[in-house]
């Protein structure tokens, strides 16, 4: 089996020759594993597919996740200057006083000209939303458009061509023998992005129908662009709902605010034939049914404890065999903190647990951080290797 072919047989519970491994990596460990400056990585299609397959290659990982939109090629117009500190981290200065600041080893931050304010929930229109992207030129913004010139976007035609360039590039990179995933960003997401985490929890308790109104609004675009990235040729979309685990909401929210939605999503994407799964990070272990129920076809990250919930045993018990899992190895306390054979032995663990019966890809469970040690994530194919073939 090729990697294309061994992680689409594990999303489906088919037989495989050996686990899948594919992990999610942060931006910050791209920015320090590879030569791409953090500018090209932000701001061009180009660097963040170099970013991508490199390190695919590097860690022999079965996957890639395209997890930023596509980026305007002609970018620089924009750009006054761009100033490179000795850390490496970089500056973009652009010509309406817009600045981006790029860590070495972390996300963008956007620092518009004039302050910008999150909008309050009176002045937020449902009308007026679709999909928003924080981290194109300029960040986020209320109503939302791409690039830095304002204008009214048009929900018909909204998305500019670019925004698919990175996952084209990646694609014809791979040639078929990789599996290339896209990623959306929830309506829950979203919508905690528009007003900020704490008021956007308390505008959920202070007025819920209209929360409902701005989380459909937001499902209208998400689904969108899944339903355009399928169409592009991934092999699947993940649907990154980081913030809807117990730290944040109750099982009753979930049911409520994040279930109806999702399932609207996953119900479009799979008339395009194509699976669908969902990233939500931190405590899931008291919702995995409730997860299981908006039919997404597998669960990403798995916290286990202490940064979340779920013991991938009692997950396979429950819900194993209606979804695939991928995930569960502890990112921070393993891959960063412990030596390559004390990564080794934990993923044998998991593979023992996850694999049996099929549908479990071998990953960690959130996102690879900046320095964890490359030896620590070439040692997953290894095992995968050494591990062999699951048990039917």
């Amino acid at each position: 089996m090729d990697s294309r072919q061994r992680i689409r047989a594990a999303m489906r519970h088919a037989p495989v020759d050996r686990v899948p491994v594919m992990c999610q990596l942060s931006v910050g460990h791209y920015l320090l594993n590879t030569q791409i400056a953090p500018a090209d990585l932000w701001f061009t299609s180009d660097g963040f597919a170099d970013a991508l397959v490199t390190l695919q290659r590097r860690y022999r990982f079965d996957g890639i996740l395209v997890n930023l939109l596509g980026t305007d090629p002609d970018w620089r117009k924009d750009v006054s200057r761009i100033e490179t500190a000795a850390d490496g981290s970089q500056t973009v200065y652009y010509r309406n006083g817009d600045t981006a600041q790029c860590p070495a080893d972390d996300n963008v931050h956007h620092f518009p000209a004039e302050n910008r304010r999150r909008p309050t929930l009176d002045e937020v229109d449902p009308a007026r939303i679709y999909y928003d992207d924080p981290h194109g030129a300029g960040g986020l913004k209320y109503p939302f458009y791409f690039g830095l010139e304002p204008y009214e976007a048009d929900h018909a035609d909204y998305w500019p061509e670019y925004v698919f360039r990175t996952i084209d590039l990646v694609l014809a990179e791979v040639g078929g023998t990789v599996s290339v995933h896209s990623e959306v960003f929830s309506p829950w997401t979203q919508l905690m992005e528009l007003f900020g985490y704490e008021q956007a929890l308390m505008y959920m308790l202070d007025d819920p129908a209209k929360i409902h109104a701005i989380l459909q609004a937001y499902t209208r675009g998400t689904t969108d662009l899944a339903r355009r990235q399928a169409r592009r040729g991934v092999d699947a979309v993940l649907i990154s709902s980081a913030f809807a685990g117990g730290g944040f909401i109750s099982p009753a929210q979930y049911e409520e605010f994040v279930l109806p939605y999702e399932r609207q999503i996953v119900s479009e994407v799979h008339q395009e034939n194509v699976p669908v799964y969902t990233h939500t990070c931190g405590r899931i272990g008291d919702r995995l049914e409730l997860m299981v129920a908006t039919t997404l076809d597998g669960i990403d990250t798995l916290d286990p404890p202490p940064l979340g919930t779920v013991d991938l045993a009692d997950a396979k018990r429950r819900v194993g065999s209606q979804i695939f899992f991928k995930g569960n190895m502890d990112p921070v306390h393993t891959l960063l903190k412990k030596s390559r054979e004390e990564v080794r032995q934990d993923a044998l663990h998991r593979l023992r647990t996850g694999s049996p019966g099929g549908g479990y890809i071998l990953s960690s469970a959130c996102s690879v951080s900046p320095r964890v040690p490359p030896e620590n994530l070439t040692v997953l194919a290894e095992v995968a290797a050494e591990f062999g073939t699951p048990e039917p």
